[in-house]
């Protein structure tokens, strides 16, 4: 069932064609920023991958793929993807990228089992990044390092945006404030784990929050993350507080991707040791992949926080209930 807030007294501050030249402003302008503090290349991207490769994310590890089969390659199947977080680390291999290089690219997904609200739709679009690190790299300082630079893309994008139109009064943080999922958790025990993060967000503003994927002391995780691409102990969210909502909204997801050890470690953890014969998994066990940290930043997510909207609906194209089209109409909150 889906979930809808509106906010008291909301009122979109663009008209619907405002509104798009202003997204393709938005994206424009953080792709560059992107760029200018990484240097990465841009690639083309798959929107399928052969199923049971192992290549397609599990994401939280239950979410089914939309799957077909291919007519004219004897009915072979294939699945639309989730994400590209292993694909693009064997595309670094394949594509002979080499340390402290990287690349990036538009991932387009349907994630069929998302339950719609505010800021979840089943349609996905995001910037996947990956970067081949050295073994030393492979530490919290430079995780901070990397969230501290797509930060400040992102609020550099939000400057460029605001002298662009001049409607948009959004103030965020530059300042990054590393808070752990177990820290949270130990502050606000009586709390969700969502109510946890709007908890952190309104008082720091910007966030990245640490260790999601593990459990923690209550025996569960923060979050669900797959165990085969992301380090649990090296990884995290980027958040910011969403004015409009009144709660946290998460824009990255990234981190210091699986080794060898903590890919094996994570395996065991999840129950998961059927994936281990995957030609991914392989070649990670194997050493054969180079070690890299990566991730995701949403697209109509970060439109929709710098734009000030209360909906994604508002900034993408998508299929929502009726039911909920029909009191965003009338609530005033236009949905493409």
């Amino acid at each position: 069932m889906y979930t809808l807030k509106i906010p008291e007294g909301y009122s979109p501050k663009m008209s619907v064609r405002e509104t798009e030249k202003a997204i393709k402003f938005v994206k424009d302008a953080f792709q560059r920023n992107f760029v200018k503090n990484f240097g990465f290349e841009r690639v083309s991207a798959p929107l399928f991958v052969v199923s049971r490769t192992g290549v397609n994310d599990d994401l939280n590890g239950v979410e089914r793929a939309v799957s077909f089969d291919i007519l004219e390659q004897d009915g072979r199947h294939a699945e639309i993807v989730h994400s590209l977080a292993k694909w693009k680390r064997m595309a670094l291999k394949r594509y002979g990228f080499k340390g402290g290089e990287g690349l990036y690219t538009d991932m387009n997904a349907i994630r069929r089992d998302d339950k719609c609200d505010n800021v979840h739709s089943i349609y996905v679009d995001q910037w996947d990044w990956e970067m081949v690190i050295s073994k030393e790299q492979r530490t919290f300082e430079f995780l901070k390092m990397a969230v501290s630079r797509i930060v400040g893309a992102i609020v550099d994008t939000l400057e460029e945006t605001k002298k662009q139109f001049p409607v948009i009064d959004l103030r965020l943080k530059r300042e990054v404030t590393f808070v752990s999922a177990q820290e949270l958790l130990d502050r606000y025990p009586e709390l969700s784990a969502h109510e946890r993060e709007t908890a952190a967000a309104r008082e720091y503003g910007t966030v990245f929050l640490t260790g999601i994927g593990g459990a923690l002391s209550d025996g569960k995780p923060h979050d669900g993350r797959a165990p085969d691409y992301d380090d649990w102990a090296l990884n995290g969210d980027i958040l910011f507080y969403d004015e409009i909502l009144g709660e946290s909204l998460e824009i990255s997801s990234m981190g210091i991707r699986v080794d060898a050890k903590s890919l094996a470690a994570q395996i065991a953890v999840a129950g998961a040791e059927e994936r281990l014969g995957y030609d991914y998994h392989k070649q990670v066990l194997a050493g054969e992949l180079p070690l890299t940290i990566g991730g995701g930043i949403g697209q109509s997510r970060l439109c929709m926080l710098l734009l000030q909207k209360a909906h994604i609906g508002e900034v993408q194209v998508s299929l929502w209930p009726e039911e909920m089209r029909e009191k965003c109409e009338k609530a005033g909150i236009r949905l493409l």
